[in-house]
């Protein structure tokens, strides 16, 4: 009897769930950590130099020792790429555990209706999305902490897809937007694109970021993927609701308390707010200078100093600054570790003929036409192996870029498609939604029934406007 009540409750998206739990369950038994991952990347690219990555006459002692070579000389050239994929993460986690931000969540959190949970799901959806144009690190951690102060005051709200909510900034937005990996990098000065001599110069943001098409497609996807997500919450009687157990255990970043004295003139300049107002203050009017006089020039550096401004600013005293970026700290240390070995993927492609022979496929499949969709698949498909914007750019980047090149494909267009490819398979990698999920104690398998309708709607909407509507500039 009890198992029939159970497969009448069950909602019409269930299935859904089911495929999602079949999904996770797969990626869980044979997907290995991100770091193996790209271990066993190195491994496949070394032997594709051996095969590829020479001419005729080269032995193969030589070269396999060239590619070691290669591989080693790679290693270390994304050193500055990293740390900016570091403060970009830690910035934005940093700048999302402040009080003003917390403030304005706590606001955001009182739009919905109570009686109408869908309109919970619909500002979670939006502001996830938003936040992750602006910046994926503010998105990942901010929207983290908008689905608590939501759930506690909508408690009929589905929090299962509140929380996949949460996390479609990372899946739908972020590379389009002002902290996209790749748009940002071609568009700083002396890149490792334009050291290697792949592209001549800079590639602006106008071309990018800010194209048209971009800024469409964005809009697209934001109104399609919020009205999806609103029309899959469940009836009332269907709703995951939050136990009082699992009230109890969702706990929002606290900033330190203030001393109610000092014990020393150290405890006193560690909570003195002047060390920030003048660190913030030098921030700005460097920030004003640079788009006063370079104008509206968006680089890596521009948007990381920018957030770590706002967030010194916000968080008021030196203390309370660190101690957020000693919590943000715990969520970089794959970066830290894992670019090098992109790198060294980097210098396969870079030091040998791999990156020629890639480029001669690529060229030989498609068309200037049919060229974005490929690598829009092409990069969708790697991404879930390489979940890493910036990594995955390093590692595809020696080869796309000539590739568009040989078929006259624009760079803005080659990069545009590039971003969205990368985006693409986010929303059902596990990989950044760890730190999401600690903080909304759920399981990967709990969001990954809606995550697959959002990535089914997603693709087809994107594919047809790759196929179609992508300008060549």
């Amino acid at each position: 009897m009890e198992d029939k009540r159970m497969e009448e409750t069950k909602g019409g998206f269930d299935f859904l769930k089911e495929w999602g739990e079949g999904l996770t369950r797969w990626t869980e038994r044979w997907v290995p950590d991100a770091l193996v991952i790209v271990i066993i990347l190195s491994l496949i690219t070394y032997v594709l130099a051996l095969i590829w990555g020479f001419k005729p006459e080269v032995g193969i002692g030589t070269r396999a020792f060239e590619s070691i070579k290669a591989w080693g000389n790679g290693f270390w050239v994304l050193l500055e790429f990293a740390m900016q994929m570091c403060l970009i993460m830690m910035t934005g986690y940093i700048l999302a555990c402040t009080p003003v931000v917390r403030k304005l969540m706590d606001g955001i959190s009182r739009w919905p209706n109570t009686e109408k949970p869908w309109q919970a799901v619909v500002v979670m959806a939006l502001f996830s999305m938003v936040m992750a144009w602006l910046n994926w690190g503010l998105s990942l951690i901010g929207s983290a902490m908008l689905a608590l102060f939501i759930v506690r005051r909508n408690p009929k709200v589905d929090y299962r897809l509140l929380v996949a909510a949460a996390y479609l900034g990372l899946g739908c937005t972020w590379h389009a937007g002002l902290s996209g990996s790749a748009p940002l990098l071609v568009a700083t000065p002396d890149n490792f694109l334009i050291k290697a001599k792949l592209v001549d110069s800079v590639i602006p943001v106008s071309k990018t970021i800010f194209s048209g098409f971009n800024i469409i497609l964005t809009l697209l996807i934001l109104a399609v993927v919020t009205i999806l997500m609103a029309l899959m919450h469940p009836k009332p009687g269907k709703t995951f609701v939050v136990s009082p157990e699992l009230m109890d255990k969702l706990k929002l970043y606290q900033a330190p308390p203030k001393p109610a004295r000092w014990e020393s003139p150290s405890d006193w300049m560690n909570w003195w707010p002047g060390f920030n107002i003048i660190v913030a203050a030098g921030i700005l009017i460097w920030v004003v200078w640079h788009f006063a006089t370079k104008g509206p020039q968006l680089t890596l550096n521009v948007v990381n100093f920018a957030m770590l401004g706002l967030g010194i600013l916000f968080h008021w005293r030196p203390w309370s600054f660190l101690k957020a970026a000693e919590d943000s700290g715990k969520a970089v240390w794959g970066i830290v570790i894992q670019f090098p070995f992109y790198a060294g993927i980097f210098g396969l492609f870079r030091f040998t003929l791999l990156s020629v022979a890639f480029t001669k496929g690529f060229v030989a499949i498609s068309t200037a036409h049919t060229f974005p969709l490929f690598i829009y698949w092409y990069g969708g498909l790697l991404n879930y192996l390489i979940p890493s914007g910036g990594g995955e750019w390093a590692v595809v980047a020696p080869y796309i870029v000539p590739a568009a090149k040989q078929l006259g494909v624009g760079m803005g267009t080659t990069v545009v498609t590039y971003a969205w490819a990368d985006m693409m398979t986010d929303m059902i990698q596990p990989f950044w939604a760890i730190a999401m999920l600690a903080v909304a104690k759920l399981n990967f398998r709990d969001i990954m029934g809606f995550l697959l309708m959002v990535f089914f709607v997603y693709f087809i909407v994107t594919s047809l406007a790759f196929l179609f509507f992508i300008p060549n500039w």
